[in-house]
């Protein structure tokens, strides 16, 4: 059993707020961390719990979005709004594997620099900077896809909410009026 309404509004208008807010952060996150190890060790364990967190929430949100779409009018804009949201999770798990990626290099070498000799650091620190760059080169590229994709998914909802929802003019309704 899930749940669908929650104070009569259907659980998708609530939940996808938590999608809105965790993909972008979780991108940033993901990007400092891959570009200053020593954020990434400050964020330690917090910044693959964050992008966990937020992988969880796109299949809630996906799934009461399912639920959400079987009642409501059918229309172009809102099939178009549920195919874009189907392909977020990749995203999200990108950030997860990521992110994880990070904080597990920037733990490792923390612990490896300490241990290893002059001589052996040199040929580390290469080897650590080819795999930084690589790092750093997914998570931008895995971040910005992400949250372009998060807004193109926002956008199509909120034009499929809202699409003839409402006026472009403004309806004074006896507000303002001095007659």
């Amino acid at each position: 059993m899930s749940i669908t309404v929650v104070n009569g509004l259907p659980v998708h208008v609530l939940v996808v707020h938590f999608v809105i807010v965790l993909v972008p952060l979780s991108a940033l996150a993901v990007v400092v961390g891959a570009i200053w190890p020593s954020a990434a060790r400050r964020m330690g364990i917090a910044l693959p719990l964050l992008a966990f967190a937020t992988l969880a929430s796109v299949p809630v949100a996906t799934n009461a979005g399912e639920w959400l779409e079987e009642h409501v009018d059918s229309d172009a804009l809102v099939r178009r709004h549920a195919e874009l949201g189907d392909g977020l999770l990749p995203w999200a798990a990108g950030l997860f594997v990521l992110a994880t990626a990070v904080w597990w290099t920037t733990r490792r070498s923390a612990s490896v620099e300490g241990a290893h000799s002059e001589r052996t650091r040199a040929g580390t620190s290469r080897s650590a900077l080819v795999v930084r760059v690589a790092a750093v080169v997914l998570s931008v590229v895995v971040a910005a896809g992400a949250v372009v994709d998060v807004y193109r998914i926002g956008d199509s909802g909120a034009k499929a909410a809202w699409h003839d929802g409402f006026s472009k003019t403004a309806d004074s309704g006896g507000h303002g009026d001095n007659d």
